[in-house]
């Protein structure tokens, strides 16, 4: 996993990065610009430098066909453990038993969640 390239994606980037990975596939500019505009109501100009940002930071790939299409260099999953590693690093001081100690007296986690979990960690003897 590149943690670097991980730690350089903006939430604001993230949008596109999210919509990157949903589609599985590289995806125009236009299409990217129509689905941020109608999602969350982004000007072209701002969705055009965000991903120029990404392009830059190495993060997204662009490819000259008839028109730009773009694709992520970082995948989900890569993404999401990059994420979680650094959210308790950062507020759990590096303790993942804290972060679920915290969910559980914050009521962030239903009985089935508590029971799922469970399941997850019983050791099969």
């Amino acid at each position: 996993m590149n943690n670097e390239l991980c730690g350089k994606i903006s939430d604001s980037e993230l949008e596109i990065m999210k919509l990157l990975w949903q589609a599985g596939e590289a995806l125009p500019v236009m299409v990217i610009r129509e689905s941020l505009q109608e999602s969350i109501g982004w000007e072209p100009a701002t969705i055009k430098t965000l991903i120029a940002r990404l392009v830059s930071k190495g993060v997204v790939l662009q490819e000259k066909r008839k028109v730009y299409y773009y694709s992520p260099l970082v995948d989900e999953e890569q993404y999401h453990a990059w994420a979680t590693e650094h959210l308790i690093s950062r507020l759990y001081n590096g303790s993942a038993r804290n972060l679920v100690a915290a969910l559980v007296r914050s009521d962030g986690l239903t009985k089935d969640d508590i029971e799922e979990l469970r399941e997850m960690f019983r050791v099969e003897e």
